[in-house]
């Protein structure tokens, strides 16, 4: 293999070239790993090679030891520690090092990249000790080049995740912390080496905890950086912020002292700075003071609620700078790019940011400032003052008291409906989106008889403008559909009189040629918002627009034949499941009676799903639709299932794509519910399919949605369920033995309390279609199985932590309690009611104030079930 040539074709614009390097060198790796590491650390470290060589193989090495999918990482590794000879390492290392001194800086940032992939398994197994002090010399008395390579792969390695390397480079603070200030200092000469090493260290702020719990070394350091923020270089200056931000952040506790002496005046010097990254990344300072602020005191409240008296520190900086710094943060709001882009983070962004973040924090004392800004600058003849002064007003709905915000919205609302006529068409965005914010966060200053009429048609003007302005409008009508949606069921609401000219103006906008798909999709959804927040009045316009959708969704069907790009893919896609969307809606709303067209429904869905190509994204949206279906028929969904099961089995057992799988999963929940006894025909391809995922190696998170149908199909099929029983208590026995360990994660705790609530349901369902027949006597072999896991569930202290988190669990755990006694009356296990832990688990569940008065309301139920079978076993033994 001739490397030179491999990687120049690595860089090829032509994708054939490339491809065929790229397999080359995948080759080349298999069939000698060895070599291959030894001939790409060579040509990395070649000084008479072309620098876009050295980088590529600088590249190839890394992603030779660099997986995102942790088994293959995991594989790469191994063969790295057990087949590569150590002296092959040693020189692939040597020549690495080598490298970080050439004056090829590109070729220099690859090897420090290389040497991060090696220093992510080396240095937690103690294999690669010498590395660190290597780089931290570098960066003493190294070459410029050197010192800034080395300085780069230190902050490549800090900024790993992997959680073995970070908790080992810990014992590496000193030497990260030595080489990076050396190299951050004000007598650095050269501008590279010093914003490598700020960068370098805002990677690190994680790892010196222990130097900034000393006050002399933490001295130090703020004053490096601190320096590092009047730098001539933008550049540094901009690092210097950026490490500040990671300090707040995590040395909050630490700042006060800083605060006062410096970084006040700093930040507010820096949100004032001309070059924009510095002046962002100021900015970005005050938003993570806020952040951490509003983290405190959610925390500090929760801990008073807990009697708890050992409360982290609060310094108020935000509410203490605030007549400082909001005015600086309006007036950044002012340097508006009218060509930038949507997605573009500029500073005018980032003060907007940071006020929203200052309202939630300091809440009320931000309205006077603001409002004086705004009445200054709401007439301006500037678009930029004025569109700032909207948008300032905006910001503030999230944060200060609705009592006090409420009679400004309403003295504001006139002059905001109003400049949706605005000249400038980004004042009128703006607009839009402040008028969103208030129908969303102050909707109680909206007077549905002074404001609804102009305000319904100044959004619906917005929609008929550029597709920016509406998609701002149709998230403002979502949030005023539901904040004068009346109460459910109700006859009349504010809406009636609006809905069937919003509608039409709804579907106008789906329709506009210039609509892109984001449009279309957010009108689309604005609909099914109109819908579904319907009063009964409403209804009739409801059933006509039926028509439509279904109009529209039957001529999706011969468009499959006219794609001819992905992007037409996706706009009919998009289209399908917005059309979709809104028939469910419709069949929600007007439940039974959607009767005379549930057979032309289900024949434009089946249609669909017979044309649908491999993949698609649609089959989500038209599952979601015949589940409502067959929820608004009940048992005359049967006439559709002969000619719906095909397609519902091929979801079943596509363990490719998961969401579709889980999809039909729930729906034959939905099914069984809708059609009772009439489902058994179809029960035994449904529990072949719902047994063998549980076999395989599926996605855990299946798994409990599984076991919850289980119960559903019981419940449905009552004792014919017999079939089924023995295996299906073997399954939910195998389940409960799936325990958490101490140091579990977050995902597996949520993943275990989902089981458990799954085999719970299970059981729930299968008691209650036993209950009250003589076929109960063939769950005696069960009950103590059931027993088994409700204890495991009582003794898991995780299920306290989180209220939240545990509800359903607890809940579906009191059913059972309840559900065992009842279809045991005669105190055939009474036994098991008088175990301490369950009073214990049922009156903890009864007194939880932070579960609904659902919860609440089954447990007492399963407390008075439970004195019933206790004062059985008591008699019994007397």
């Amino acid at each position: 293999m001739d490397v030179t040539q491999v990687l120049e074709g690595t860089l090829s614009p032509d994708a054939t070239t490339r491809q065929s390097a790229e397999r080359q060198l995948l080759h080349a790796a298999e069939v000698d790993f060895s070599t291959y590491l030894s001939t790409l650390a060579q040509a990395l470290a070649n000084e008479d090679s072309p620098s876009h060589i050295r980088t590529a193989a600088g590249i190839a090495l890394k992603n030779s030891l660099t997986f995102r999918d942790t088994v293959r990482l995991r594989e790469v590794q191994a063969r790295w520690v057990q087949q590569i000879p150590q002296s092959v390492k040693n020189r692939v290392k040597e020549l690495s090092l080598k490298t970080l001194a050439s004056s090829d800086q590109r070729a220099g940032q690859s090897a420090a990249q290389f040497i991060t992939a090696i220093a992510t398994f080396e240095i937690p197994r103690n294999e690669w000790p010498e590395l660190m002090g290597v780089l931290v010399q570098n960066v003493g008395a190294g070459s410029d080049h050197l010192k800034q390579a080395s300085l780069a792969a230190i902050g490549f390695i800090c900024e790993t995740q992997d959680p073995d390397l970070r908790q080992t480079l810990s014992a590496h603070s000193n030497a990260i912390l030595t080489a990076v200030v050396q190299g951050a200092r004000r007598d650095e000469p050269n501008h590279d080496v010093r914003n490598s090493a700020l960068t370098a260290l805002g990677d690190a702020v994680d790892f010196i905890r222990s130097n900034m719990e000393n006050e002399g070394e933490r001295n130090y350091i703020m004053q490096v950086v601190c320096e590092a923020t009047q730098a001539e270089d933008a550049r540094i200056q901009a690092g210097a912020f950026g490490c500040l931000n990671r300090i707040m952040g995590s040395y909050y506790d630490k700042m006060s002292f800083y605060m006062e002496k410096a970084l006040f005046g700093l930040t507010i010097m820096g949100m004032k700075n001309e070059e924009e990254d510095v002046a962002k990344l100021a900015i970005e300072f005050w938003c993570t003071v806020c952040e951490e602020e509003i983290s405190i005191e959610e925390d500090n409240t929760a801990a008073q609620g807990e009697n708890t008296t050992e409360l982290p520190p609060f310094f108020n900086f935000a509410r203490i700078a605030c007549r400082e710094v909001v005015p600086v943060l309006l007036q950044v709001m002012t340097k508006q790019d009218e060509d930038a882009s949507d997605d573009e983070y500029n500073v005018s962004r980032a003060a907007y940011q940071a006020l929203q973040l200052y309202a939630q924090c300091v809440q009320s004392e931000i309205i006077q400032p603001v409002l004086s800004f705004v009445e200054e600058n709401i007439r301006s003849e500037d678009w930029h003052r004025r569109d700032a002064a909207v948008a300032a007003f905006g910001a503030i709905m999230d944060g200060p008291n609705q009592k006090v915000l409420d009679p400004l919205v309403n003295q504001a609302l006139p002059v905001l409906i109003g400049m949706m006529e605005d000249s400038s068409v980004i004042v009128r965005d703006s607009t839009a989106f402040a008028l969103g914010r208030i129908c969303e966060l102050s909707n109680n200053a909206i007077d549905p008889d002074v404001h609804l009429q102009a305000l319904i048609s100044c959004l619906f003007n917005g929609l008929a403008s550029t597709p920016k302005i509406a998609g701002s409008c149709c998230w403002a009508l979502m949030n005023l559909t539901e904040r004068f949606a009346g109460d459910a069921g109700a006859q009349t609401s504010p809406l009636s009189k609006h809905f069937q000219d919003s509608v039409k103006s709804l579907l106008a906008v789906t329709e506009r040629h210039d609509a892109d798909n984001q449009l279309r999709t957010a009108a689309y959804e604005v609909l099914v918002s109109f819908v579904t927040n319907s009063a009964n009045d409403s209804l009739p316009v409801v059933a006509t627009l039926s028509d439509v959708i279904l109009q529209r969704l039957e001529q999706t069907v011969p468009m499959q034949q006219q794609v001819v790009s992905v992007e037409d893919r996706i706009t009919l896609e998009e289209m399908q499941t917005s059309l979709a969307s809104v028939l469910l809606s419709i069949i929600q709303r007007l439940e039974a009676d959607i009767k005379p067209q549930a057979d032309r429904i289900m024949h434009a869905l089946l249609r669909v799903l017979s044309t649908l190509p491999p993949k698609s994204s649609v089959p989500d949206a038209i599952l979601a639709t015949i589940s409502a279906v067959a929820g608004a028929l009940e048992e005359d969904f049967l006439k559709y299932m002969d000619s719906f099961t095909p397609f519902l089995y091929n979801a079943l057992g596509n363990q490719e794509e998961l969401s579709l799988c889980s999809m039909a999963i729930g729906l034959v929940s939905d099914i069984a519910r809708a059609l009772n006894d009439k489902v058994q025909p179809y029960c035994d391809t449904f529990m072949n399919y719902l047994l063998n995922h549980l076999s395989n190696t599926l996605s855990n998170q299946l798994k409990p949605a599984i076991l919850e149908t289980f119960g559903d199909i019981a419940q449905a099929i009552g004792t014919h369920f017999e079939t089924y029983l023995p295996v299906v208590a073997r399954v939910l026995q195998q389940a409960s033995n799936v325990t958490a360990t101490d140091d579990v994660s977050i995902d597996t705790l949520d993943y275990i309390i989902s089981l458990r609530e799954g085999i719970m349901d299970a059981w729930g369902g299968i008691l209650l279609a036993y209950k009250n027949s003589p076929q109960a006597a063939s769950l005696h072999l069960y009950v103590e199985n059931i027993f088994q896991v409700l204890h495991i569930t009582s003794q898991d202290p995780n299920r306290l932590q989180d209220p939240s988190r545990s509800e359903g669990l607890m809940r579906a755990a009191m059913g059972v309690i309840g559900d065992l006694a009842d279809t045991f009356p005669n105190g055939e296990f009474a036994a098991y009611f008088r175990h301490d832990w369950v009073t214990s688990m049922v009156r903890e569940t009864k007194g939880n104030s932070h579960y609904s008065k659902r919860t609440t309301e089954t447990a007492r139920w399963a407390r008075e079930q439970v004195k019933r079978q206790v004062g059985m076993a008591t008699a019994a033994a007397m």
